[in-house]
């Protein structure tokens, strides 16, 4: 019998009050967030608190994967279009 749970992937933009960007990847953005804003992130830990500004969902983790490297190498200036912009599911 085949499973036919689909896991779905959420690309995700965390900010703090300095207006620093964390992008990353997820199965479960809410447990994902919580780890940023406790002591288990090496490097979100000594800068939040943090809060999700960005999401977008994927039906895979390769898509997922190949999006979060693109914004990677993305500088602030787009970051803000894109946060704003109608990809963006938080505003959904």
């Amino acid at each position: 019998m085949k499973n036919h749970f689909m896991e779905n992937f959420t690309v995700f933009i965390i900010s703090n009050s300095d207006n620093i960007y964390f992008k990353g990847y997820t199965s479960d953005i809410s447990r994902r967030l919580e780890q940023h804003n406790s002591l288990l992130g090496k490097y979100t830990s000594e800068r939040g608190p943090w809060a999700l500004v960005f999401k977008l969902s994927f039906h895979n983790k390769s898509d997922a994967l190949k999006f979060e490297k693109m914004l990677q190498r993305q500088n602030h200036k787009y970051l803000d279009w894109l946060n704003a912009s109608d990809k963006n599911e938080k505003h959904r």
